[in-house]
């Protein structure tokens, strides 16, 4: 298993920009792919963004063009990041960090919390 640290999030205007971060440490040699899901209150968790570890990204139709996920890794941790721009209100959510492993284990974060106001 790994464990997960996220960073980032907070409170942002319509039109601003966040960065989000979570660091993986432990079996990272193990991991499959790396993503971001957020879920509003009274919603289902939803995917945002996915990036594997050879680089193929899947992002949710609501965020492409305003939102970039990216990864980097070293042989003790491994770090994926949310670049997110012309944020909206209904961006506002949980922003959950998940860890998917080969086979099926899949790891969650704490999450974080994005608002963004009108």
């Amino acid at each position: 298993q790994v464990q997960l640290v996220e960073s980032g999030g907070g409170s942002v205007q319509a039109g601003g920009s966040l960065r989000l971060s979570c660091t993986a440490s432990g079996r990272v040699f193990n991991i499959y792919a790396m993503g971001w899901d957020r879920q509003e209150p009274g919603k289902q968790r939803e995917l945002v963004a996915r990036i594997t570890r050879d680089d193929r990204i899947t992002y949710a139709d609501s965020v492409k063009g305003r939102f970039t996920i990216s990864r980097e890794s070293d042989k003790s941790t491994s770090t994926v990041h949310l670049q997110m721009n012309s944020l909206k209100p209904e961006d506002s959510a949980v922003y959950y960090c998940n860890v998917i492993m080969f086979g099926t284990d899949t790891s969650w974060g704490q999450g974080t919390q994005v608002t963004v106001s009108s």
